[in-house]
């Protein structure tokens, strides 16, 4: 089975006012902010500065960033292949260079264990994946449920032979 997750991408419509004030389309593309790893793909469809924002922002860039800024957030939409096509130490890699190292865990028994100081509001739109967390508690979340992360340590398990697919609404904290 190929790594089909690799694959994901992520169409994003913006809508704005054009030049005579009415409602329209602005944008219409696959983002091109985009990275596809071992453990994961993320495709980035909106970030914001500041919140409360403006309408006429579109902060993405060409490159990926991890952390929402300061004052923002970042909405991304994340492809999790099954778990039996990755191994270890490539989730581990994966994770070290998403993450960065500070927010990896490193726990022993449960790779992909990670933490950051943002909430982050992760709805699944295609599969099921498990949420997993330091207790051992998990639970398992299937198309249409929504966990709020609140800056706890956690990592992702897809237990089927299926990519799960969740949008990630990643919002700065103050801790």
């Amino acid at each position: 089975m190929s790594p089909e997750h690799l694959n994901a991408t992520a169409r994003r419509v913006v809508s704005g006012i054009d030049s005579q004030g009415r409602s329209t389309i602005v944008i219409d593309e696959v983002t091109r902010t985009r990275v596809a790893l071992p453990a994961f793909t993320c495709n980035d469809v909106w970030r914001a500065e500041n919140v409360p924002t403006t309408f006429e922002v579109d902060e993405l860039g060409e490159d990926l960033e991890f952390s929402p800024p300061a004052s923002g957030i970042t909405v991304r939409l994340v492809t999790f292949p099954p778990d039996s096509e990755i191994d270890r130490s490539a989730y581990q890699e994966t994770i070290d260079r998403f993450h960065g190292p500070d927010l990896n865990t490193n726990h022993e028994t449960v790779v992909g264990m990670h933490a950051m100081d943002t909430v982050d509001i992760d709805t699944v739109i295609s599969g099921e994946i498990y949420c997993i967390f330091e207790t051992g508690e998990e639970t398992l979340l299937k198309q249409g449920d929504t966990i709020i992360n609140r800056g706890v340590t956690h990592a992702w398990s897809n237990r089927t032979d299926k990519p799960a697919t969740v949008v990630a609404t990643v919002v700065s904290s103050k801790g």
